[in-house]
C-alpha cells in the first residue's frame, strides 16, 4: 500500500491539473518548469487549494474524497507544508514562529520548541526576529516549525529558490541530514533537476498539469522516454530518427549510427547529452560526426561548443552541444580541438 497516494484533479481557466501519485517512498520529487503546477500540486494536497476533486490519502489516512464528500482542513490533515519564502512571522522570535500552532500549554510548548531549534542548531536565536537571520537560518526555523508538530508528511515548495549558489548546495545537503531521522514522507518540487536528483528517490516530472513520466530518479534520469520529459532532465541534443535494421538515421544531426543494442518499435527521437561525447582526432570513426565549430561560450567551470549537424541544408538542424569540464579540456588544450565526436552506444536515449 502506498504512504501517498493522491489522485487530484484541478481545472483554473485555461489550466487543468489531472495527475496521479502513488509512492511509499521516503523522500518523491516533482520536477516541473514554472506554471506547469507544482505549487498547486502541494497546494492540494495540503488542503489550501480550492475546488479540488479526486482522491488523497497520505500515511493510510483520506485526507481527500470528492466522490463521499470528505474533504479534511488542513489543520486536520497532519501535512507540513514549506513556502518559498518560508512564511514566518516577521514580528515574532524564533521561538514564537516554532511555537505558533501548537497545541499544549505554554511552558511544554516551549520546551518541545526549544529542543526542535537545538536540534536544527538555531537555539541561540530563539529571540531573535525573521529578518534578522540569514536566507539559511530562516529555512531551518521554518522547517523545525514544521518538524514540532509531527506531520506524517512534509511539503517543501521551491525551498532552495532564494537562496545564492554556495547557500543552496550546503542547505541541500544540510535538510538531507536534518530529514534522515524524519519517519514521514516528504515531497519536494522544484524547476530544477540538480536538486531533486540529489533529493528524491522517487521522481515525477510534470508538463502543463500532466505527468509525463515516473519512475526512480536515477532511471527516469538515464531512461525519460519522451522529448518533453527528457529536456526536463537536461538534455540537450534531439533528433528525429529512421530506423533501417540496426542502423538509425538521425535526421537532424545528418549522421547515421550503427547500434548493436535493440531499438525499441515506439522510439521516433533520440537524445543525447551534452557532456557524454567522445573527441576523436584523425579518421572518421564509427557513431561519429563532424567537428564543425559554430560557437564557443566560455564559462568559469566548462567550455561549451555548438557544433554545425552534418545537412545538405544549412542550419535546418540546429546546433549540438558539447560541454566540456576538466581532465577533457585539459586534454583539448593540450591536442587542439577535434575532427569528429563520438557518441557511445549506451549513451543514446531512445524517446518518443
Amino acid at each position: 500500500m502506498e504512504r501517498l497516494y493522491a489522485e487530484i484533479r484541478r481545472k483554473a481557466g485555461d489550466f487543468e491539473l489531472d495527475i496521479s501519485i502513488r509512492s511509499d517512498c521516503g523522500r518523491i520529487g516533482i520536477l516541473g518548469a514554472s506554471g506547469s503546477g507544482k505549487s498547486m500540486t502541494l497546494r492540494s494536497i495540503a488542503g489550501i487549494e480550492e475546488n479540488v476533486t479526486g482522491h488523497i490519502e497520505a500515511g493510510g489516512r483520506v485526507l481527500l474524497d470528492s466522490d463521499s464528500g470528505i474533504c479534511l482542513k488542513p489543520q486536520k490533515r497532519s501535512v507540513g507544508y514549506m513556502f518559498q519564502n518560508y512564511a514566518l512571522f516577521p514580528t515574532m522570535t524564533v521561538i514564537r514562529n516554532v511555537m505558533a500552532g501548537m497545541k499544549g500549554s505554554k511552558e511544554e510548548n516551549r520546551e518541545k520548541a526549544m529542543d526542535m531549534l537545538r536540534r536544527f542548531r538555531m537555539d541561540a536565536y530563539a529571540d531573535r526576529l525573521p529578518g534578522e537571520l540569514s536566507g539559511g537560518q530562516q529555512q531551518r526555523v521554518a522547517l523545525a516549525r514544521i518538524m514540532v508538530t509531527e506531520p506524517e508528511l512534509i511539503l517543501l515548495d521551491e525551498p532552495f529558490s532564494a537562496l545564492d549558489g554556495y547557500l543552496r548546495d550546503r542547505m541541500q545537503f544540510e535538510m538531507l541530514e536534518m530529514l534522515e531521522s524524519y519517519p514521514g514522507q516528504t515531497v519536494m518540487v522544484s524547476h530544477s533537476r540538480d536538486e531533486l536528483y540529489r533529493f528524491s528517490e522517487e521522481l515525477y516530472v510534470l508538463d502543463q498539469g500532466r505527468i509525463l513520466t515516473s519512475g526512480e530518479t536515477k532511471s527516469v534520469f538515464r531512461e525519460p522516454g519522451n522529448v518533453a520529459a527528457a529536456k526536463l532532465t537536461g538534455c540537450k541534443n534531439f533528433s528525429a530518427i529512421k530506423v533501417h535494421g540496426s542502423s538509425i538515421e538521425a535526421a537532424d544531426w545528418g549522421i547515421t549510427l550503427e547500434l548493436k543494442r535493440d531499438i525499441p518499435e515506439w522510439a521516433n527521437h533520440i537524445g543525447y547529452r551534452a557532456h557524454y561525447f567522445e573527441p576523436v582526432w584523425g579518421e572518421r570513426q564509427k557513431n561519429c560526426i563532424r567537428f564543425d565549430l559554430a560557437r564557443m561560450d566560455d564559462l568559469p567551470f566548462e567550455k561549451n561548443y555548438y557544433i554545425k549537424p552534418e545537412l545538405d541544408e544549412e542550419g535546418s538542424g540546429g546546433f549540438l552541444c558539447w560541454f566540456v569540464q576538466g581532465d577533457e579540456q585539459k586534454l583539448l588544450d593540450e591536442k587542439g580541438l577535434p575532427d569528429y565526436l563520438k557518441l557511445t552506444e549506451d549513451a543514446v536515449i531512445f524517446l518518443e
